[in-house]
């Protein structure tokens, strides 16, 4: 059978696509790269924006035309979330559970696992599935608020397989990761690190976001522990730095505990890249909340921001809530990006002269690109294996772009 896949938004996506392709691989599919040959087209779907459910419905309405004797499969956040709007708009296209295609494809529940990362230097291995937080403005929780975590002795026996494979970097990804509890041995993530941490082997570990009040002592500790094998960067999401808009996004901490937080991490790892999701526009939002964010964030100075513009998403709280006029998000969101720009700047700069661990990536016409622990673009002068760790002293940086030689 041809089989085509597509993956919409998250790294978690991106994962579970891969798993999707190793279960039809096993049985014997070919895969094509147009979904106008498939036999089989599969759309991994998002919905965590207003964009994100356009980009799905564009391309199922594309499939439809184009290929309609292709069996059409939805799995994913978008059809999750919006089944009854999907069984009403594309009668055709068949909506899947990734747990039941899981079930068809290898007659029984799996965990996820994938055996390489096709075409990447660094390996995603999702830990856990779902949130239950409900914040205002998020659909998630509707789409996957089965709260699931793959037992510990297979997370490590799957990174200790793609070690084997020469990964020398290992993300730990999930819906909520810090939510993480082994079925078999009730480990945190903490716990979790820990086991991951003893293993044997050059590599190293990268959390994917995780949330403040889920970055515990233990945990803490653990990545301590991990040394060299711990990639010093956090991705933590903030959202605002007004205490009145966090306390109506139904966010579960202060922008005191936020900062506090983050200065603990920098007093313990030394020169750590600490980077943030915000949001612009929420329908609370005044100018002087803005206002407050935005200096919270200057005086902070996080290392890197992902800048979202709020839109409201269906079933929400914040859906029910009167809209900022779009210029004014726009703005706001304008105006972090630029915010964005400088700390990424600034925090490039802060490494000059300082040795990095640097994950090649791609070497073209001699100069090779790579990723530092602490989550910089790094070039260097040198060709280098895809996926080899090296010592980089850093001799420029450009914006936050930074230039060296290795050692």
């Amino acid at each position: 059978m041809k089989v085509f896949i597509k993956t919409f938004g998250c790294r978690v996506n991106q994962t579970e696509s891969q798993a999707i392709k190793e279960m039809f691989a096993v049985q014997g599919a070919q895969f094509v790269k147009n979904f106008e040959d498939a036999e089989i087209a599969v759309l991994n779907t998002c919905t965590v924006t207003s964009k994100a459910d356009s980009d799905v419905e564009k391309m199922t309405r594309q499939i439809l035309a184009r290929n309609p004797r292709a069996k059409l499969v939805l799995t994913g956040c978008y059809s999750a979330a919006h089944g009854d709007k999907i069984k009403k708009k594309f009668p055709k296209a068949r909506i899947i559970d990734k747990y039941e295609l899981a079930r068809e494809l290898f007659g029984k529940d799996t965990c996820w696992t994938v055996s390489g990362a096709e075409g990447r230097s660094r390996a995603f291995v999702k830990i856990q599935d779902g949130c239950d937080c409900f914040c205002s403005y998020c659909i998630v929780p509707f789409a996957r608020n089965k709260k699931i975590s793959k037992p510990l002795a297979d997370v490590t026996a799957e990174i200790q397989n793609l070690i084997s494979k020469n990964f020398r970097e290992i993300v730990l990804t999930g819906i909520n990761i810090g939510n993480y509890k082994c079925p078999a041995t009730g480990a945190d993530l903490a716990g979790l690190a820990a086991e991951i941490f003893k293993l044997q082997g050059k590599f190293r570990i990268r959390f994917s976001s995780i949330e403040l009040n889920t970055v515990t002592g233990n945990l803490i500790a653990a990545a301590k522990t991990g040394g060299g094998k711990f990639c010093n960067y956090f991705h933590i999401p903030l959202q605002s730095g007004s205490d009145k808009i966090l306390k109506d996004m139904n966010r579960r901490y202060t922008a005191a505990e936020y900062a506090g937080r983050v200065s603990e991490l920098r007093k313990i790892f030394p020169d750590i890249g600490i980077y943030a999701d915000v949001i612009a526009g929420y329908p609370t939002e005044t100018d002087g909340d803005f206002e407050e964010t935005y200096n919270f964030i200057k005086k902070l100075k996080l290392s890197g921001l992902h800048v979202f513009s709020f839109s409201p998403r269906p079933m929400t709280a914040a859906e029910k809530l009167p809209q900022l006029p779009p210029a004014a998000v726009k703005n706001r969101a304008d105006k972090l990006r630029g915010l964005d720009k400088i700390l990424r700047a600034d925090f490039a700069a802060s490494q000059a002269g300082k040795t990095l661990e640097v994950l090649a990536e791609k070497t073209k016409n001699g100069l090779t690109s790579g990723v530092s622990g602490n989550f910089l673009r790094v070039t260097f002068s040198q060709p280098a294996q895809a996926g080899s760790l090296l010592n980089i002293k850093i001799t420029a940086a450009e914006n936050d772009l930074l230039r060296g030689t290795v050692i």
